[in-house]
């Protein structure tokens, strides 16, 4: 009998049993950031839909992952990526888009959230460092106030300009649909 090994809930893979426990329910990310606080680890933030993941993202989160010791990486679900994207979005569903950003070896945990914004998330968890990319103007990046209020600091990563999701399937419809 073969079996889709993505179908099961529990999927075999490497030695490096790490990369397959990263991804953590909401209710319980504050006990395990209250443990590293105690460690006096610092906590990096992050968010994003990371719908087809490309050589920006990666780039973004090893840089967000330098900037402390614990990189935590909110994940909008399916239904918040419908709320900002749209109803063609996610291209790529949640487990999916779970399972591979946490392969990364700079992600050390993925929590998925439904909220069109992590504000909740961010509050729960109180990093140290909140990255966003520069798009984002520091006044308008969503928990900046309640990270700085709480000692803790924004980065502002600059982006790739010729690399988004939105430019891949555009580039993807123009090549073999040709659609625009």
């Amino acid at each position: 009998m073969v079996k889709s090994m993505l179908t099961q809930d529990k999927i075999p893979h490497s030695k490096n049993r790490k990369n397959m426990d990263k991804t953590l329910d909401f209710s319980r990310i504050h006990a395990l950031v209250e443990n590293y606080k105690k460690e006096n680890k610092t906590i990096v933030f992050t968010n994003g839909c990371f719908d087809i993941l490309h050589a920006g993202h990666v780039t973004y989160l090893n840089y967000a992952a330098g900037l402390g010791d614990v990189l935590i990486l909110g994940l909008n679900s399916d239904v918040s990526v419908k709320q900002i994207k749209g109803e063609k979005r996610p291209v790529i569903g949640q487990r999916h888009r779970a399972l591979v950003v946490s392969a990364l070896a700079c992600v050390d945990h993925v929590v998925l959230f439904d909220d069109p914004d992590p504000g909740a998330l961010i509050e729960k968890i109180c990093p140290d460092v909140l990255v966003k990319g520069a798009d984002w103007p520091e006044d308008q990046i969503i928990g900046g106030d309640f990270v700085k209020k709480n000692g803790g600091r924004i980065e502002r990563v600059h982006l790739e300009p010729e690399i988004s999701t939105t430019k891949i399937i555009e580039r993807i419809g123009a090549l073999y649909y040709g659609k625009n």
